[in-house]
């Protein structure tokens, strides 16, 4: 079958996995906005603070993230949207937006594995964000293997 006839809709299955992605793609997305919000305006208390926050290394390192967490955000984001418009990009947007996802748990996991920093206050959440999107990620490549 030709793609752009496989792209000209969305299929029951991919509305369905995308219907259980919503909560995910909310909680994320929005959390990324938050999360940089309350780092922009140094609202996170001293306790809770990665180690080394003060190095200037360390705070390069943490805001080299920004852009890919946008990123995250306004490809979920977008997603989202476009499904409530029955539009079909919204399964390539939420795979770029998983994708994007679960590198940016990877980087950070990366990072304090390399500097033996293990703090579960940080690296639970980049776990949640390096291994949720997998099983969507799978379950969308099985209905569109043109995504992959």
């Amino acid at each position: 079958m030709d793609i752009a006839v496989l792209m000209d809709h969305i299929s029951s299955r991919e509305l369905r996995i995308l219907a259980k992605l919503r909560p995910f793609f909310l909680v994320v997305d929005i959390g990324f906005i938050l999360y940089w919000v309350v780092t922009v305006f140094h609202l996170i208390p001293a306790e809770y603070l990665y180690k080394d926050y003060a190095d200037p290394m360390a705070s390069a390192w943490n805001w080299s993230f920004l852009p890919l967490d946008l990123a995250v955000s306004a490809t979920g984001l977008l997603a989202l949207q476009l499904l409530r418009r029955r539009n079909p990009l919204a399964v390539r947007l939420a795979v770029a937006s998983l994708s994007l996802t679960t590198a940016s748990g990877m980087q950070a996991i990366s990072f304090w594995a390399i500097r033996g920093d293990f703090d579960w206050v940080w690296w639970a959440p980049n776990l949640f964000l390096l291994i949720y999107p997998w099983w969507f990620l799978w379950a969308l490549f099985q209905v569109r293997p043109e995504c992959r």
